[in-house]
């Protein structure tokens, strides 16, 4: 998400789609000319990126056509050049896959014996997004959020961050609803889990993740009302870090955060880091946890005060976790490379903001919901629940 400062003069204003629909899943499609995003510009034919998603549909990851790279992989220094081209080789290609979207948010790998697909969403648009290397781009679920009458108090209705679960669900952060909740995706069917704390109203959950016993961990920024911090709509007087315990139970973790945006676990789950994506302190903290979940200590994993004070595009958003605990950590200027420790590696850029990322395909693409593009890149670590990379 970008910053509460910027993000309405710096994002287009979310407006009503031209033409066709984009198809149901199932549908091959790359992109479609009804999106008319900052990603569709005069000069592109919508005949070449539905070709494209017609060669996608018939070829594995591997063999799949290549479109040009944007962006860069870099190294912050030449002394880490090792260290991070161990992580993102060299030649490594940010490549996009899916273009069109006002800002796209919350990726989430959904493996099956189809090979799998990414779940993302766009914000402002109210829309869900599933895309395949084999099928390409279509709308799964809209509205993605808010399904009621036009409400002047929305900024962004839609849904924001995914995390799947095991047998068919997936956990959602539903911004323009306000709640949290779990969606079937054989039904489309969506159960509300957590709607207010202490009786007052969520401003608009943005991201979550989830531990094997079925904690989720979730972060409560205000961007999703219209004014934000000072949106007459605004129940609760913070904004905040919360745990959702498995009985429905909500707890408050921290309420000093100005803007708690993305959330993600290490991989032992004795960790929780949260991005606080405000640009006076664009900071990553790091929670320690207790076998319980129980948070036992605080404090800061990384500042990005100086890549704000350079210019970079972004703050700290969203986050992705390698089973080694290499941190993926959007922020200014791209998808910063974190060792387990804390050191900053290097960057993966795109040219512009990346509002979260993901591990798909086999584990070591790193998909980044960029803007308005998807793209990854292929990195030599793995997410968490893929199969090892091979030697």
């Amino acid at each position: 998400m970008k910053t509460p400062d910027a993000a309405d003069a710096s994002r287009p204003a979310p407006s009503a789609a031209v033409g066709p629909p984009l198809p149901e899943a199932g549908a091959r499609r790359f992109a479609s000319p009804g999106v008319r995003g900052p990603g569709i510009r005069s000069g592109r034919l919508p005949g070449l990126a539905l070709a494209w998603g017609l060669l996608c549909a018939c070829a594995p990851v591997a063999d799949m056509p290549t479109r040009p790279a944007v962006g860069r992989t870099a190294a912050f220094d030449a002394t880490l050049e090792a260290a991070f081209r161990r992580i993102v080789p060299a030649d490594a290609r940010v490549e996009p896959v899916a273009e069109g979207f006002t800002w796209a948010e919350g990726p989430a790998w959904i493996a099956g014996s189809d090979g799998g697909h990414l779940l993302f969403t766009d914000v402002p648009e109210n829309r869900l997004y599933r895309w395949s290397p084999r099928e390409g781009l279509s709308v799964f679920l809209e509205p993605s959020g808010y399904a009621g009458p036009p409400l002047d108090a929305l900024r962004e209705p839609g849904a924001n961050g995914l995390h799947p679960e095991p047998g068919g669900t997936v956990l959602l952060a539903d911004s323009g609803s306000r709640l949290v909740a779990r969606l079937d995706l054989a039904t489309k069917k969506k159960t509300p889990l957590a709607t207010h704390y202490q009786g007052r109203r969520f401003n608009s959950p943005n991201d979550l993740v989830r531990r094997r016993d079925g904690t989720v961990f979730f972060t409560d920024p205000p961007y999703g009302l219209t004014g934000i911090d000072d949106s007459p709509a605004k129940e609760l007087r913070f904004n905040g870090v919360y745990r959702l315990d498995p009985d429905g139970r909500v707890r408050l973790l921290d309420d000093r955060l100005r803007y708690p945006n993305g959330i993600a676990l290490s991989p032992d789950e004795r960790t929780l880091y949260v991005a606080n994506s405000d640009p006076a302190h664009p900071l990553w903290i790091a929670y320690a946890l207790d076998e319980r979940g129980e948070v036992a200590g605080r404090r800061v994993f990384a500042d990005a005060s100086d890549l704000v004070a350079q210019g970079a595009p972004g703050l700290p958003d969203g986050m992705a976790v390698a089973s080694d605990g290499t941190l993926f950590a959007t922020g200014p200027g791209g998808v910063l490379v974190f060792a387990p420790d804390g050191r900053r590696l290097g960057r993966i850029e795109t040219g512009t903001a990346v509002s979260n990322c993901a591990f798909g395909d086999d584990g070591r693409s790193l998909y980044m919901t960029s803007d308005h593009f998807v793209a990854r890149v292929r990195v030599t670590v793995a997410g968490p629940g893929f199969r090892a990379p091979a030697p």
